[in-house]
């Protein structure tokens, strides 16, 4: 799917110099609570606040706006969102993080730990977002020949499921045309944890990137600490990527059994053929996912995490 710009700006009214502002067509880049940063058709960032009474405005948002000055404006509607990247708050609020992606792209590294549970999360988040996941594994150039036997063997089985699975060198700029073909007229944002290298991986796609941040900075009137934020940029060759803060974990919160078994993408084709309809697929008989398992067309470990998520621990 293409990577979506603002619409051409409308007008509301008829126009003449001293009636109504025009209502524009603009894109979220960055929001920072209290206020947003919206793009326009040209390119241009303002400074926007929301219109009391709108639900939570998010990065990757489509909205209508009113200029209230040369940099300025107040967002009037949020446009309907095809997605949306939902997290669970310590509080067990779900809140968007993003919207309107095409791909979450789940960043992981053995440095400082290969977390397949933080993979498997995010995995789930892309099937309950209907979005696409690819799965990148950076400081490829670190990897012992043990180590590499072990991501090898986890690549094959989320290639096996149907997800993409990518090694990446930031430092030696390995596998990163390849990376760059998955994200060509594509939404996607870049999630992971801290320290798995996200920004040198972002350095080396965005060859502007310090001056695109320098913008954006400038623009927000908060200085250079805005780059903590979720913030999505235009890819050379088409395309947009949102980048999130690093992360220690990413709660999927409080998720129905069947809506988390339809996260599990292998478990699909054997959902309705259990014996029981309410089947939780722990152990009743005639279980159609423990038969999967038993034949070899599961695998034990993503299985153990269904039973844990389901269970309400590791959130």
């Amino acid at each position: 799917m293409p990577a979506r710009k603002p619409a051409t700006p409308q007008s509301t009214h008829s126009g003449n110099n001293t009636g109504p502002a025009e209502t524009r067509s603009g894109l979220v880049i960055v929001n920072y609570s209290k206020h947003q940063l919206v793009e326009d058709a040209t390119g241009s960032l303002y400074r926007c606040v929301a219109r009391r009474g709108l639900q939570q405005i998010v990065c990757g948002d489509d909205v209508e706006w009113l200029p209230t000055g040369s940099d300025t404006g107040v967002i009037e509607t949020i446009m309907p969102r095809r997605s949306v990247l939902l997290r669970t708050t310590s509080n067990n609020v779900p809140r968007p993080l993003v919207a309107n992606i095409d791909q979450i792209i789940i960043e992981a590294a053995l440095e400082p730990a290969l977390d397949s549970f933080l993979i498997d999360k995010y995995t789930i988040a892309a099937e309950l977002a209907h979005t696409d996941a690819l799965i990148v594994i950076n400081k490829a150039d670190l990897l012992q020949p043990n180590e590499r036997c072990q991501v090898e063997d986890l690549r094959r089985e989320y290639q096996a499921i149907g997800y993409p699975a990518l090694l990446t060198s930031a430092l030696h700029n390995t596998g990163i045309d390849a990376f760059m073909d998955c994200m060509i007229n594509k939404s996607s944002i870049l999630v992971g944890q801290s320290g798995v290298g996200k920004s040198s991986l972002i350095k080396r796609l965005l060859p502007d990137h310090d001056i695109t941040v320098g913008k954006i900075s400038a623009a927000s009137g908060l200085g250079r600490h805005t780059t903590t934020a979720t913030t999505l940029y235009h890819l050379p060759h088409g395309g947009v990527l949102i980048d999130s803060p690093g992360v220690r974990d990413f709660r999927l919160g409080a998720v129905p059994a069947a809506e988390l078994a339809q996260g599990f993408r292998e478990f699909q084709p054997y959902l309705g053929h259990c014996k029981f309809n309410d089947c939780r697929h722990l152990t009743e008989p005639g279980c159609a996912i423990n038969a999967a398992l038993a034949d070899g067309h599961i695998s034990e470990r993503r299985l153990e995490n269904y039973r844990k998520l389901l269970q309400g621990s590791h959130e």
